[in-house]
């Protein structure tokens, strides 16, 4: 009967001490749910209204600058709700520098994208909405992340490629400057008359509104092919004309040609057979 009573005795005191704890850290855990979730509340309406501002001024550092936050201020939030719940400021912040550390090593490639990532933004080798071409890929920047770069490509795929390569290797912004030289090459066959055929390309040249005058088209004779006359057209333009203006010119030259008796060769063999005694 005396073990009976001092068992029970044992457990009404660990209820007791029990009940003290929950009546102690009940508030702190509560007062911490509730700041943490105000806090992500606040945290998330703030990186929304300052992305709203960025976008309007640099859409470039908006993503870039607002993920930083964002994930910064979060940060903070997590060790503010610690402190509160009981657990030792400088205790958390330890734990976190070692896992951070522990992170770091593991995942080295991405801490080697957060740092390209910065280096875009400092030097600005493209912008948002520039078309460059980087790693095997042709397309327009849409957001610039703080480990990624994304791309849309003209025939509507998403790519996206790692901060790290952009920063480390070599890429063609081809939104750079206003103005693009746009290279195409024509031929003729060796009976056609070759000042008749250049003329012709010239007229095509001067009657499109899209072709600068300054600086000058150039129309040269630039190669004697096997079985052509080749020329070499060069025309600037606006960057945004480049792809319409091609594309125009190589239907409006083969059309013009026929027209005016001007032949475009293509390769021809003569197979010449022998009848054997």
């Amino acid at each position: 009967m005396d073990d009976l009573f001092g068992a029970n005795g044992k457990a009404s005191e660990l209820m007791d001490q029990a009940l003290a704890m929950i009546m102690a850290y009940a508030p702190k855990v509560v007062l911490a749910l509730v700041t943490l979730l105000i806090g992500l509340w606040l945290i998330k309406r703030l990186v929304g209204v300052l992305e709203t501002r960025l976008t309007a001024k640099d859409p470039t550092l908006s993503k870039f600058l607002c993920g930083l936050i964002s994930v910064t201020l979060k940060i903070l939030l997590l060790i503010s709700v610690a402190s509160m719940v009981g657990i030792a400021t400088t205790s958390f912040i330890a734990v976190m520098g070692a896992a951070g550390l522990a992170v770091g090593l593991a995942l080295q490639g991405s801490l080697a994208n957060f740092a390209g990532g910065v280096l875009i933004l400092i030097f600005k080798p493209f912008r948002v909405g520039d078309v460059i071409e980087a790693q095997g890929y042709l397309g327009t920047v849409v957001e610039i992340q703080i480990l990624y770069t994304i791309l849309n490509t003209f025939d509507n795929r998403r790519i996206v490629i790692p901060n790290g390569n952009l920063s480390n290797a070599s890429l063609i912004n081809l939104s750079a400057y206003d103005t693009r030289r746009c290279d195409m090459s024509f031929g003729i066959g060796y009976g056609d008359d070759i000042g008749k055929a250049k003329a012709i390309i010239q007229r095509l040249i001067d009657a499109d509104p899209r072709a600068l005058k300054d600086p000058e088209a150039m129309v040269v004779v630039g190669g004697l092919g096997e079985s052509s006359v080749d020329f070499t057209v060069r025309v600037w333009l606006k960057a945004s004309d480049y792809w319409p203006f091609y594309f125009d010119m190589q239907e409006s030259v083969k059309v013009a040609f026929d027209a005016e008796g001007i032949s475009i060769p293509f390769p021809q063999r003569d197979v010449h057979l022998y009848k054997a005694d």
